[in-house]
């Protein structure tokens, strides 16, 4: 249930970041490491043919895409960070994937409150540590290997140690973000990560306005308005929700009689956020990277072609994209809200919806519509994450290219999410302002 008090202004809300400490100490520790982070994907690995890699991969976004945005560039630039929070990302899919597969995962999930989510983010760091060694080894020895200055078991073993350890730190920062910082650190630093690669596209636009006139200049404007309407679009989903009446019934307290309360249940469009379109580029991403690894011809021959969304039979990608997005939409929907958790607590408050039996009837009826919301979410989510990406590709506009729909999601998704949590603070911050 909502509390009823008026969120605060955004000037209210700068107002009292300002006088707050405690928040200026979590922006400026949230600012700190975000820097920190921003520049080890400038330290180099070593023993690599840096001249020769860079000429190898002039042009293929194709080949590194999502995988390079999200890494804020640390692919192409071969820095320590260069595989950045994706495999924490890949081990949080998989243990969720498994929360609802495994009965001990989801005990744990559901009903050992927070120390069961403490052992279950634990389980999820070992994971990481796994994942990573994994794909940096493979990443080491089937691709970067081509371009090493002594190739060989050793130089696999040193890169693959440097990349995982980096991918490590990165992992600790996004907690140090989320725990001491301002919330959402994996989130936060794909965003930063995203964000520092629009410089580069901007100036890439603006070299390919100025060689290819007016036509040119006519492709980008509609592209551009394509990408203004994506994000109003992405505002609506993240904001929209529906509210369910909450009806709480006259009890006595003591020689009290409280009075019949009206409120209500808040049940978002999309339950998910962010995390559903993440969680599906990533899985999209493998098939692409698998074939660029194995060096396998027809492999990489089917993938470009049908899981591409610059390929041939691009509607399969988009197909396949939908899906996988309204896939972890209703997963993620699953795991943040359990409509028979919600009428057993309704029930022992002695509330009630409108017309709705207390108990099973009222688990059913919240399922009911938090199905159809998740549905419908996703459904728009989807078609908001393909139509800039056809777009482009219809226009003949590739500067933006890896940062379409997808970047603009999670940057609008994680902005929103941001901005309400720092309004958290500053709400509390006035609270035990006024209880002292």
């Amino acid at each position: 249930m909502i509390s009823r008090d008026k969120a605060p202004t955004a000037q209210e809300t700068f107002m009292q970041m300002a006088q707050a400490a405690g928040l200026r100490g979590r922006l400026l520790v949230t600012v700190g490491i975000l820097i920190l982070v921003r520049l080890g994907i400038f330290l180099p690995v070593p023993g690599i043919d840096r001249p020769r890699f860079a000429e190898a991969i002039s042009g293929s976004n194709s080949i590194f895409g999502l995988l390079d945005i999200f890494s804020g560039r640390g692919l192409s630039t071969l820095g320590v960070f260069a595989l950045g929070i994706l495999p924490f990302i890949n081990a949080s899919i998989i243990i969720q994937l498994l929360t609802a597969a495994i009965p001990t995962l989801e005990n744990l999930q559901k009903n050992e409150g927070e120390a069961g989510r403490r052992k279950i983010s634990q389980i999820t760091r070992y994971v990481t540590v796994i994942w990573a060694i994994l794909q940096s080894t493979a990443f080491s020895a089937l691709f970067l290997q081509q371009f090493a200055l002594n190739p060989g078991p050793i130089f696999v073993a040193e890169t693959a140690i440097a990349l995982t350890a980096g991918s490590m730190f990165v992992m600790w920062a996004s907690e140090l973000i989320t725990e001491r910082g301002i919330g959402n650190g994996a989130s936060l630093l794909i965003f930063v990560n995203i964000v520092a690669s629009l410089p580069k596209a901007l100036g890439d636009t603006i070299d390919l306005v100025q060689v290819g006139g007016r036509e040119t200049v006519g492709r980008v404007i509609v592209l551009i308005l394509v990408f203004l309407a994506t994000i109003v679009g992405i505002v609506v989903v993240q904001e929209g929700m529906r509210r369910i009446p909450i009806i709480s019934a006259r009890r006595q307290v003591g020689r009290r009689v409280l009075a019949e309360q009206r409120s209500y249940l808040p049940l978002r469009l999309n339950q998910g956020g962010v995390m559903p379109i993440i969680f599906a580029a990533a899985i999209l991403s493998l098939p692409l990277l698998i074939a660029n690894f194995t060096k396998n011809s027809d492999l990489a021959n089917i993938v470009n072609t049908y899981l591409s969304p610059s390929g041939s039979s691009s509607w399969v990608y988009a197909l396949v994209y939908m899906v996988s997005i309204i896939f972890f939409s209703y997963f993620y929907s699953s795991l943040i809200l359990n409509p028979v958790d919600v009428a057993q607590n309704l029930k022992k408050m002695g509330s009630s919806i409108p017309g709705i039996r207390p108990g099973k009837a009222t688990s059913e009826y919240i399922e009911r519509v938090s199905n159809r919301l998740t549905f419908l979410g996703a459904i728009f989510l989807g078609f908001v994450a393909i139509i800039p990406t056809a777009v482009e590709s219809a226009l003949n506009v590739k500067t933006f290219q890896g940062i379409g729909a997808t970047s603009l999601l999670i940057l609008v998704g994680v902005a929103i999410e941001t901005a309400k949590q720092v309004q958290t603070y500053v709400i509390s911050q006035r609270y035990e302002g006024m209880v002292k």
